[in-house]
């Protein structure tokens, strides 16, 4: 199995998705002439503002719901494998994949925004729907949505799960073990994946403002104290950090690790993190509730911000200060080794040895229990978009029981992920990357050329701006952008108000 997922990889995971990633990147930033850098502070003063209504959640929760995607394994164990397999140098290329990326992130958002419908009381929109309406193909749509179910509902959340296995069982012990079907798992791993399982039912049974409600409170704290523990590490060790910042800068373009690997390891380890292009953060964008669709793909455009050069970099620069990491690419030697041969590189091992290493006794524990939020928040996220891809495929076929079984099958792959070895899960896991990858950076890419939406209402958000507006609209039609019924109704509605 782990040959066949491996092959697959290869194909997906090939030159050309890593360089649609940064090409991507590369070119909306010209377009949008580099809205992430001009519009900085307005996401800021965007993130603190902004109310959630009966059908849709604030900015702020919107943030966290997709924060609390980005922000999860890829942040710890993620950042170990990409320095693991393509040296301290992958860690420039994660940065370059956030930079570019934030105008990535400002497109599909913003286009999740402008296409969003509402179901059953709740905002809901993504690629599917907006493949479907600016577009106008809706087999690709189909396509899209089928592939993101498999991929949040099935492939992803064992990465996340398994993640949290491997933390706890690092951390306290493998203990005794037990042989079944599965294999022999130890005890460790069966109490977490237990209650894993019952936690998230609990969560994914009460519905979207439940998940949102959740994860606004809990994403901002674990990220506020693993940063905190960063910086004190940092600190304890800050004459070595310009060494290590120039080692990253160094390798980026040198073969120590082989450039070729340090830009693949490092896109792919980036995107899976921040997930810009990827097609899952226009989910929780379409569900906040604001005046102008530009205002929260702003708000997601400054996630990709907090997830890379921040917390990925925080992993960084703990892993390498401390010296707690290997460098083994993928069928080749050995090139740096400081822990023992056998030390798993897809695994927090790296993260965890790191923070051990200055805080004996808390380091491992400590790793676990952040990693068990930022995992388990994921998996609310990852349920949340296959959920609204289930709720897009039911306005066409109704299927008796859909949503319940998607519950159900999460929860299994829950279970699964996290007593599974750690090569599989992220093997899959990498699969369903790049499967949303390519067909969200492809739509978003044909949208752009077909009618613009995205820069026309950058444009016209801009505009209103240098007019000092107090109270943003929104009017599609005048823009010349079709198929935006929410909003057409919404000016609409307004228009009728006034009169």
């Amino acid at each position: 199995m782990q040959e066949v997922i491996n092959f697959l990889n290869s194909v997906i995971w090939s030159p050309a998705l890593i360089y649609l990633c940064l090409g991507v990147g590369v070119f909306f930033s010209i377009k949008t002439r580099f809205m992430q850098v001009r519009h900085f502070g307005e996401m800021w003063r965007l993130l603190m503002s902004g109310e959630s209504s009966d059908k849709g959640i604030s900015s702020f929760q919107a943030l966290a719901v997709s924060l609390s995607g980005r922000v999860g394994a890829g942040n710890i164990a993620g950042v170990a494998a990409a320095i693991g397999f393509g040296g301290p140098g992958a860690i420039f290329w994660m940065w370059m994949v956030a930079f570019l990326g934030a105008s990535t992130a400002y497109v599909e958002s913003t286009l999740g925004q402008i296409y969003k419908e509402e179901h059953e009381g709740n905002y809901r929109g993504g690629p599917a729907y907006y493949i479907e309406k600016a577009m106008g193909q809706k087999w690709y749509a189909w396509l899209f949505a089928i592939a993101t179910i498999l991929a949040t509902g099935v492939l992803l959340p064992m990465v996340q799960s398994n993640t949290i296995g491997s933390a706890i069982e690092q951390a306290f012990g493998a203990t005794a073990s037990v042989d079944t079907a599965l294999g022999v798992i130890s005890y460790a791993k069966i109490y977490t994946a237990t209650f894993i399982v019952l936690l998230l039912g609990f969560i994914i049974f009460g519905g979207v403002k439940r998940i949102a409600n959740f994860a606004q409170v809990v994403v901002p704290f674990m990220a506020l104290a693993y940063i905190i523990i960063a910086m004190v590490i940092i600190g304890l060790n800050i004459d070595r950090l310009p060494d290590i910042f120039m080692m990253i800068i160094n390798d980026a373009f040198t073969p120590m690790a082989g450039v070729g690997a340090a830009i693949g390891w490092g896109v792919k380890r980036g995107v899976y993190s921040n997930e810009a292009g990827q097609g899952t953060g226009p989910h929780a964008a379409a569900a906040a509730e604001v005046a102008h669709p530009v205002q929260q793909g702003m708000v997601q455009a400054f996630s990709v911000y907090i997830d890379t050069l921040f917390v990925c970099s925080a992993t960084a620069f703990m892993i390498l200060i401390t010296g707690m990491y290997n460098v083994h690419p993928e069928g080749q030697a050995i090139l740096v080794q400081n822990l023992g041969v056998d030390t798993a590189i897809n695994s927090p091992v790296f993260t965890q040895m790191a923070v051990e290493s200055v805080f004996a006794g808390f380091g491992k524990p400590f790793i676990a229990v952040a990693l068990f939020f930022f995992a388990f928040t994921t998996l609310l996220a990852y349920y949340f978009i296959a959920e609204s891809n289930i709720y897009y495929i039911k306005r066409t076929l109704k299927i008796p029981g859909a949503i319940f079984a998607l519950k159900v099958v999460i929860m299994a792959a829950t279970f699964y992920g996290t007593v599974k070895a750690a090569d599989i899960a992220w093997g899959l896991g990498d699969i369903g990357v790049g499967i949303m990858a390519w067909l969200n950076i492809i739509g978003i890419l044909i949208i752009f050329f077909m009618a613009k939406p995205t820069l026309k209402a950058l444009k016209d958000y801009e505009r209103q701006q240098k007019e000092g507006v107090e109270n943003y609209t929104f009017n599609p039609l005048k823009l010349g952008i079709k198929n935006a019924t929410f909003w057409e109704k919404r000016w609409e509605d307004n228009l009728k108000n006034k009169d």
